[in-house]
């Protein structure tokens, strides 16, 4: 495994300007004869933390103090956190200070960008510091594990090896700008802990000042159903809406959001005021959006219609409506880009229309399989999509990517497509994508591996050049301790199944969709048993519970399809009683496992006790009965 800061500089992770600062400072360091001994974590005692003093960014301070207690974890020493010193060695400085900038590791952060970090280890001082307001912290995240090997593997569990009788930091210095501008591992253990998300270095989720808050880039969503309402514009005004097969939808008593007419002039006076209310209400946002609604009801239109005949798409009118109000708005907010989403219809870029220079692309992969690479040159939903990422790619130089990593029909089951992180992170950095929302159940903690896929998830985020097999051996290793091997060995069989039937699936389904079948469905519990015996402590043995909701909810899906199936007919077509024998032992296990670990929701839009309605009358159960 290669992590960020054991490399000094990579080409492909680090910018030709990054790349000249970390020469010429290397090159300062050796001509001044800077550190020919390096430094023995495990010989500290009498060390500092030094941060600047006064009201000094907050950001900082906690820095300073994530700092003090993981070295104190792993060295067993409590180092002070000061603002003075009296003895230019033996000092952690943190954060920008002019004691910082005197000392032999010393540097100006002038010029960083928000999130670029620098990290100089001399002889008996180190310096970590970096741009506002990010930048810092991110450099003692970075220095923590690759110095003291620090992991962040969970919110409840943070790995923190001891320093042990000796360590030593041989003299270097590493740079590092994150090539991700916006970075979302879009897991609820994420979203619901804010110190989490920093430590992972998740910017997008919205967190205090003093964990360095969040990035002003906002995620581009569905927007026009909240710009021109359908329900108050549309009965007074159905021309505002699309027209299809010669109809105008909207009406009285309309509650679809049909997309609006775009080439309708008072429908773009409409939105845009809507938008500039939007930046007024929020100043610190950097971005705005501009987008289609959930569905494919665009604008036929005679009008509508020749702009996308010519164009070649729909995205045609889509994207000269979303220019014109990125005219507005440069006008009065240079400073603010204007984003929409490049999505199913709207996927396919233009012909001959260019997105203004404020203008930012969304593109989104929902089509595409997640069970291969997206450059798999096999897979033609996957070859479409690279296709249309790099024609976009030639138009717009801002581009953001939203990728479905999970099973949003089925959040609990086992889904084959931990392989294809690494592939596709690294594609999105290549093609120079800047931000980058990685979608998973964002609405519910203890979804299927949810915190493997997490870790794996955010570390690429940070740095694409890292291995996803090895981050994955490395969770697996920590996390499970003893216990690991076969629960890889089960991971091992759901994936080297599906790529070995060819299988290709979007991001819903049922079980078979994947793969799942009996034979998989056996070996993960056999799995799982081996791991709960081979677990060394009541903690692994608990998180090995959590890791195998999976395999229970894949052993009552026969009980599942059929509620869903015969759901307006159950009380006279129940499941049938050899069904109900072989799943509902697991039924009740992996109710009794999602109440214990938090499980919110079975898929997207259902939430967990609707399910467990559902298969109580399916199995002919009273409201309220246990499994």
């Amino acid at each position: 495994m290669t992590c960020p800061a054991t490399r000094c500089a990579h080409a492909s992770a680090y910018d030709s300007s990054t790349m000249i600062r970390t020469i010429t400072t290397l090159t300062l360091l050796l001509v001044c004869s800077i550190a020919v001994a390096g430094i023995d974590l495990a010989r500290t005692p009498d060390w500092d933390i030094v941060i600047a003093p006064g009201d000094g960014p907050r950001v900082e301070h906690d820095a300073a103090t994530e700092l003090r207690d993981h070295f104190a974890l792993a060295a067993g020493v409590r180092l002070p956190i000061v603002t003075e010193i009296d003895r230019p060695r033996r000092h952690l400085f943190v954060g920008d200070s002019a004691a910082m900038r005197a000392s032999h590791v010393g540097f100006e952060t002038d010029g960083f960008g928000p999130e670029q970090l620098r990290v100089v280890i001399g002889d008996d001082n180190i310096a970590i510091a970096g741009g506002a307001p990010r930048g810092t912290l991110y450099g003692v995240y970075t220095f923590l594990e690759n110095h003291l090997g620090v992991r962040f593997l969970t919110r409840e569990h943070t790995h923190v090896p001891p320093v042990g009788a000796s360590r030593v930091l041989e003299p270097q210095v590493h740079d590092y700008d994150p090539p991700f501008s916006f970075r979302w591992s879009y897991f609820a253990e994420v979203n619901r802990d804010p110190a989490f998300a920093a430590r992972v270095r998740c910017n997008a989720v919205p967190t205090e000042d003093r964990l360095g808050g969040r990035t002003g880039r906002i995620l581009i969503e569905h927007s026009f159903q909240r710009q021109i309402p359908i329900g108050r514009f549309g009965p007074a005004h159905p021309e505002y809406y699309c027209e299809i097969d010669g109809v105008r939808r909207a009406g009285k008593g309309t509650r679809r959001q049909f997309q609006p007419c775009l080439t309708n002039p008072e429908v773009l006076d409409i939105v845009t005021e809507a938008v500039l209310a939007k930046i007024r209400k929020h100043p610190e946002r950097t971005n705005v959006e501009v987008s289609q609604n959930d569905n494919g009801d665009y604008c036929r239109c005679e009008r509508c219609a020749a702009i996308d005949d010519r164009e070649g798409t729909a995205m045609g009118s889509l994207m000269t409506f979303v220019n014109a109000v990125a005219d507005r708005v440069a006008k009065r907010h240079p400073d603010v880009k204007v984003g929409t989403l490049a999505y199913q219809y709207s996927r396919k870029a233009p012909a001959t229309v260019k997105p203004r220079p404020n203008v930012q692309i969304q593109l989104c992969s929902i089509e595409c399989s997640m069970i291969q690479p997206l450059t798999d040159p096999d897979c033609a939903k996957n070859v479409a999509f690279c296709r249309d990422f790099r024609d976009w790619a030639r138009l717009c130089d801002d581009i953001a990517i939203w990728n479905y990593n999970a099973n949003f029909r089925n959040y609990l089951l086992p889904c084959p497509n931990l392989r294809v992180i690494e592939p596709n992170v690294r594609l999105f950095r290549d093609l120079g994508a800047k931000a980058v929302f990685m979608q998973a159940p964002g609405d519910s903690l203890s979804s299927e591996l949810s915190d493997l896929r997490n870790y794996m998830i955010s570390s690429l985020l940070w740095d694409p050049d890292r291995s996803g097999q090895a981050l994955m051996d490395e969770f697996l290793r920590l996390h499970y301790r003893s216990a690991a091997p076969p629960i890889r060995r089960f991971i091992n069989l759901v994936h080297d199944n599906a790529e070995q039937r060819g299988i290709t699936q979007h991001c819903f389904g049922n079980a078979a969709d994947y793969g799942i079948n009996a034979r998989i469905v056996e070996a993960g519990l056999r799995a799982f048993d081996e791991a709960a015996r081979l677990a060394d402590d009541v903690e692994v043995r608990r998180r090995v519970e959590k890791a195998s909701i999976c395999v229970h909810r894949a052993a009552m899906e026969d009980a599942w399809i059929w509620a869903q199936r015969h759901r307006d007919d159950l009380e006279t077509h129940p499941i049938p009683t050899d069904m109900a024998a072989r799943t509902r032992p697991h039924t009740r296990r992996l109710f009794a496992l999602c109440a214990r670990y938090g499980v919110d929701r079975w898929r997207e839009w259902l939430h967990i006790e609707q399910a467990a309605a559902l298969l109580r009358q399916a199995y002919g159960l009273k409201e309220g009965e246990g499994f």
